[in-house]
């Protein structure tokens, strides 16, 4: 590629916009999904039902499982404000850090909803929306971590 075609390819544009809008979306819906979710479980007892000892819902599980999704849910949004300063500072390390979090929403999303199942073994393991959030990660994991990895684009790109 020549230099001419390399400063052509620089830059913000193309199907990085797209990368770009997910990156800027990705914790503000994190906040929307999970924020209305455990509002409600501490304010309207259920915390306290499932975390008790002695309660009639109360599993020694429930307290680590919604304690971890609390976290790495916190984490996830921090994780996405940090890949967006990578995205816009066009810094190298977004590359590795952007495929690192695709791949660990997957992993996560699976392991909670197996965790669930520890605590609520009726439940299905992957219950329509799981399912759906499931395959909509594995599909936006597969359209965009080749995309970062093949695309002149982004080598061109992010070279910070």
């Amino acid at each position: 590629m020549t230099e001419e075609q390399e400063n052509e390819l620089k830059g913000l544009g193309g199907w990085l916009i797209l990368v770009g809008i997910g990156i800027v979306f990705s914790p503000v819906k994190i906040i929307i999904s999970v924020y209305p979710l455990y509002s409600s479980i501490f304010s309207d007892g259920t915390w306290e039902l499932l975390t008790t000892p002695g309660s009639e819902f109360y599993n020694a599980l429930w307290l680590p499982i919604l304690g971890a999704e609390i976290v790495l849910n916190a984490a996830f949004v921090l994780g996405w404000l940090g890949i967006a300063w990578l995205f816009f500072s066009k810094k190298q390390a977004f590359r590795a850090w952007y495929i690192g979090i695709l791949l660990f929403t997957i992993v996560f999303q699976f392991a909670d909803a197996f965790a669930i199942t520890a605590v609520m073994p009726d439940e299905e393991v992957f219950d329509p929306e799981t399912l759906k959030e499931i395959i909509r990660s594995l599909v936006h994991a597969a359209i965009w971590i080749p995309y970062v990895l093949i695309s002149e684009r982004v080598k061109a790109t992010f070279v910070n």
